[in-house]
């Protein structure tokens, strides 16, 4: 979308931002503190998620480049409503508000694109949130395996750069069970584990298990 702005225009977008390195683990952005910034990752990968109680999380997506977020809180309370964590060595781009408001006014190709790009934000979720309400545990598991290879590794064998607890936040289950659904998986030889290798094996089976929820 920045491909539509003037040279006068990305001049004002650069004028307040920012880059800053996360080290793994570390807070990009907290819910509930201001949200002054539309964030981009430049570098490495991260988790978005939503802080339940009993610090119970549920990841929404792994990030990489160059997607922008900031959320709905940017246009309403000025809180941002979800958390983003480093995953691995990360570097972020932080771009003042204000400044994308008066693109936004003032530029309308550029405002379409932006809401496009929500709107797809939105949508995705939406499509994650159906699964985790109305989805079994291996439904919901294959889901996620699937979520994996196609949009954050693309490939059917990647090297897991999350934990099991992560994993089990991203399908709203426990470590333990996500753990024992897994080796199930690999028992009926749909996958295969070899540390922290994953290879999908069967792929219609996978899509069968989470169209069958």
């Amino acid at each position: 979308m920045f491909s539509l702005l003037s040279k006068e225009e990305l001049v004002l977008l650069n004028k307040d931002r920012f880059e800053v390195t996360f080290h793994p683990g570390e807070t990009i952005i907290k819910q509930g503190t201001s949200a002054n910034h539309f964030v981009s990752l430049t570098s490495g990968m991260a988790k978005l998620f939503l802080e339940g109680l009993d610090r119970k999380n549920l990841i929404l997506e792994i990030v990489k480049p160059w997607k922008l977020f900031g959320g709905p809180g940017i246009f309403t309370d000025l809180r941002y409503h979800y958390s983003v964590t480093a995953i691995s060595e990360t570097s972020a781009c932080f771009i003042a508000i204000d400044n994308v408001k008066k693109l936004i006014k003032s530029n309308p190709a550029f405002t379409e694109s932006l809401l496009i790009h929500c709107s797809l934000n939105n949508s995705r979720n939406f499509e994650r949130l159906l699964s985790l309400t109305h989805k079994q545990m291996p439904g919901r598991l294959a889901d996620v395996l699937l979520y994996l290879s196609k949009d954050v590794y693309r490939s059917m064998a990647f090297n897991l750069s999350i934990t099991r607890q992560e994993i089990g936040d991203l399908s709203n289950m426990t470590k333990e069970s996500a753990t024992r659904i897994m080796k199930d998986f690999e028992n009926e030889g749909i996958i295969s584990i070899d540390g922290k290798i994953i290879e999908i094996l069967k792929l219609d089976t996978l899509k069968e298990i989470s169209l069958r929820g």
